[in-house]
């Protein structure tokens, strides 16, 4: 991380807590790790936090570190950090990913919110007139799709469930069986039906061979008209194109945090369309909220320094379905 990143994730009271547990190596790196402070940091590392912007623990880098067991993320995916060498070392590796996800979820909600009450359109038509009270849209039985029962999508089923607005909720998503569906309370159904049956399409999978450009044009267009789709996910799931068509109709509403490519180009249409909302990936901890990514990572080292087992534990398989 950079050193801004750091104060604020790990402010002082946090490496003070921190160094309660373990002797610190030195002060945070913030530089390339094939540099001198790096070398001599990590020759004495039994534990790795890391965090946004962390190079890649090639074999090279693993091989400055010989006394390295454990590898704690104070950010969300470890897609980008870890390689074969971690897993053929036997690491551990933990993700903070649990600690990020709580802001998507209060996002997607807010999103979804305001995807049912038709907030953009009405936003949009605000000087010319006030919608009559039969034009109103509301939230009520809402029929919401969840595309990928992640750690995000998950949480987020579970709000909608607890929602006196009754949205009912589809789910699509590969690793999910009827056993599974029933216990989470939603109809399991392939995404075409998803597409179909869903005034709100969610999307919470990760970003994999298998999951790029799934919202393709086609699935796009069975989108009832008036649908709105959420993506807090990864941009190069929804086929960018394809969306900026449909939205440009009118037929469909979008709201994204995340777009291919990110960002958008100035002027593209997707930014200027009344009844889209682009926001600069802010879903995610932001500013005060990055605090709890620090804090997890805290208590896992905690954790791991006391033999018990990490709350946000990562194993090899787990890449193959997660961000």
């Amino acid at each position: 991380m950079g050193a801004q990143v750091v104060e604020r994730v790990f402010p002082p009271e946090l490496r003070e807590r921190l160094a309660r547990s373990v002797e610190l190596a030195g002060p945070p790196l913030t530089g390339p790790l094939d540099g001198p402070d790096a070398a001599r940091a990590l020759g004495a590392a039994e534990v790795l936090v890391t965090g946004w912007d962390c190079p890649p623990l090639t074999a090279q880098v693993l091989a400055r570190a010989p006394a390295l067991r454990a590898v704690i993320h104070a950010a969300g995916s470890v897609r980008p950090i870890v390689t074969d060498a971690v897993w053929e070392r036997g690491l551990l590796v933990s993700s903070a990913a649990d600690a990020n996800a709580g802001p998507v979820v209060a996002f997607t909600l807010a999103a979804v919110t305001f995807a049912a009450k038709g907030a953009l359109a009405t936003a949009a038509g605000y000087a010319r007139a006030w919608p009559r009270f039969t034009e109103r849209d509301g939230a009520d039985g809402r029929v919401v799709g969840v595309i990928g029962a992640s750690r995000i999508g998950r949480r987020v089923i579970e709000a909608l469930r607890a929602d006196p607005a009754g949205y009912r909720v589809l789910l699509c998503d590969p690793f999910v069986d009827a056993g599974g569906a029933a216990r989470l309370g939603v109809e399991l159904v392939d995404l075409a039906e998803l597409c179909r049956r869903s005034s709100v399409v969610s999307v919470h999978a990760p970003e994999l061979p298998a999951t790029r450009g799934m919202l393709s044009a086609r699935m796009l267009r069975l989108i009832p008209d008036g649908g709105t789709v959420i993506n807090t996910a990864r941009g190069s799931l929804v086929d960018t194109d394809a969306l900026a068509a449909e939205c440009g109709t009118g037929r469909l509403s979008a709201y994204l945090d995340v777009t291919t490519p990110e960002p958008l180009p100035a002027g593209h249409p997707l930014l200027t369309l009344p009844n889209v909302l682009v926001t600069p990936h802010i879903a995610g901890a932001q500013g005060s909220e990055v605090r709890r990514l620090g804090v997890y990572a805290v208590e896992e080292v905690e954790r791991y320094v006391s033999g018990r087992e990490p709350a946000g534990r990562v194993d090899r398989g787990d890449l193959l379905r997660v961000a």
